[in-house]
C-alpha cells in the first residue's frame, strides 16, 4: 500500500512549514504568501496526490477554491454596492475572489444562482440580503459555507451580520416626534415577509409613535414585481417620487416622510420640492442607510447609519470562519452572529414641524 502522502511531505517538497502549507491549502491568510508559492504548494499537493482529512483531493485548476457567490436584489442601490465592496476589501486581502449575482428579488433567480453555487462548488456564498427562501438557503449550508446580511430570525439557522432594522425605525421615528411632528408618512416598495428589513422598520417606526398619544403613522406602500424592477434601474427613486405625491395629495396633515432607504427618500426630496414646499420648513424628511449621496450639501438627507463597509468586511471574515471549520472537521461548529449598532445621523432635511391648523 501506498504511504499517503502528508503537510509534512509537501513542506518539504516546497521547503516551507507544514503550518504554511495548512494555511495555503486551506486559504487562511493566504495573503501572506506570494502567487508563485501559492501555485507551487497546489501543484505539488496534486501530483503527489495528497488528499485532506475529509477525502478532498487538489488540482492545478481550482477556480472554486477561491470563489465566493455574493448575492444581491441589485446593484443600483449604493447600499448594496457599499456592502459588496466592503466584502470584496477583504476577500482580496484573503486571496479570494467575488462574483456578484443579482436576483431582483424574484426567488426562481435565488434559486437558480443557489443551484449553480452548489453546481461548482464554490467556496461560499455571501447574501448581501436576508434569503428570500430560508429553507433553500439552510439546505444550500449544509454543503458549503453561507453567510447573510441582515436582520437576524428565528427561522434563519445561517451565520449572520444583523442590522437591527427594529431600532433603525425607532430612532427616526423618535427624532421626528421629539421634533413636534404627530403625523408621519413611511414610503415604501413592496411590504411583506419576504422583506424583512422594511417591515421591522415599519414595526419600530410604529413603537416610536405608540409613545405619543397623538401621534399617526400613515403607510404608503407600492407592489414592485421582479419583472418591473430589472427594466426600471430608478424604480425606488420613482416610487418614492410617486408615493410622496399620492402623501401630499391625501394626506394634508403630514409633516414629516420618511422613505423606507435612502433612494426612495431622493424620489421624496424632489416631489416635495415640485410641489411648491420647502424640506426642512415645511416637510421634514428622512431615509435609512447612510449612502454617499445623503451626505452631499445639496441633500443634507436625515437618515440611519449601519456601518455597511464593516458589515461587508465582518460577512466574509464569518464566511472564512465556516471555510475553515469545515475544512478542519468536515462540518460547521456553530452558527455565529455579528450585530452593528445603528446610529441616527441628523442633517438638514428634519427640522421642527411648521405650526399649522391640522383639519
Amino acid at each position: 500500500m501506498a504511504k499517503k502522502v502528508t503537510l509534512k511531505d509537501i513542506a518539504a517538497a516546497a521547503k516551507l512549514s507544514p503550518a504554511s502549507i495548512s494555511m495555503i491549502l486551506n486559504r487562511r491568510s493566504i495573503n501572506r504568501f506570494n502567487a508563485d508559492t501559492v501555485e507551487q504548494v497546489f501543484a505539488l499537493a496534486a501530483s503527489m496526490g495528497y488528499k485532506s482529512n475529509k477525502g478532498k483531493s487538489y488540482s492545478l485548476v481550482k477556480p472554486s477554491d477561491t470563489l465566493i457567490f455574493i448575492i444581491c436584489p441589485s446593484v443600483f442601490n449604493p447600499f448594496y454596492t457599499t456592502i459588496i465592496q466592503g466584502i470584496e476589501i477583504a476577500a482580496r486581502n484573503q486571496g479570494f475572489v467575488t462574483s456578484v449575482r443579482t436576483t431582483y428579488w424574484d426567488t426562481s433567480t435565488e434559486s437558480f444562482i443557489m443551484e449553480q453555487a452548489r453546481k461548482f462548488n464554490v467556496a461560499g456564498v455571501i447574501f448581501a440580503m436576508i434569503p428570500q427562501q430560508p429553507q433553500l438557503a439552510y439546505e444550500l449550508s449544509r454543503h458549503l459555507p453561507v453567510v447573510a446580511i441582515g436582520d437576524r430570525r428565528g427561522d434563519l439557522e445561517l451565520a449572520t451580520v444583523d442590522m437591527n432594522n427594529y431600532t433603525a425605525g425607532q430612532l427616526i421615528g423618535r427624532h421626528l416626534l421629539q421634533l413636534g411632528h404627530s403625523q408621519l408618512a413611511y414610503l415604501t416598495t413592496t411590504l411583506n415577509e419576504q422583506h424583512t428589513s422594511r417591515l421591522r422598520r415599519c414595526e419600530g417606526l410604529q413603537s416610536a409613535c405608540a409613545e405619543y398619544a397623538d401621534a399617526k403613522l400613515h403607510i404608503l406602500t407600492k407592489n414592485i414585481t421582479p419583472d418591473y424592477e430589472i427594466s426600471h434601474v430608478d424604480v425606488e427613486y420613482t416610487t418614492g417620487y410617486e408615493l410622496a405625491c399620492t402623501c401630499l395629495k391625501e394626506y394634508s396633515q403630514v409633516t414629516a416622510m420618511v422613505g423606507i432607504n435612502d433612494m426612495v427618500a431622493y424620489g421624496a426630496y424632489n416631489a416635495i420640492l415640485d410641489h411648491g414646499l420647502r424640506i426642512p420648513e415645511d416637510i421634514s424628511l428622512c431615509g435609512f442607510d447612510n449612502i454617499f449621496p445623503s451626505r452631499l450639501h445639496g441633500i443634507g438627507l436625515t437618515t440611519i447609519d449601519n456601518s455597511l463597509i464593516e458589515c461587508g468586511k465582518s460577512a466574509f471574515n464569518l464566511l472564512q470562519e465556516e471555510i475553515a471549520s469545515y475544512e478542519n472537521h468536515g462540518r460547521f461548529e456553530s452558527i455565529t452572529h455579528v450585530e452593528y449598532k445603528c446610529k441616527l445621523i441628523a442633517r438638514n432635511s428634519s427640522g421642527p414641524a411648521p405650526q399649522r391648523e391640522i383639519d
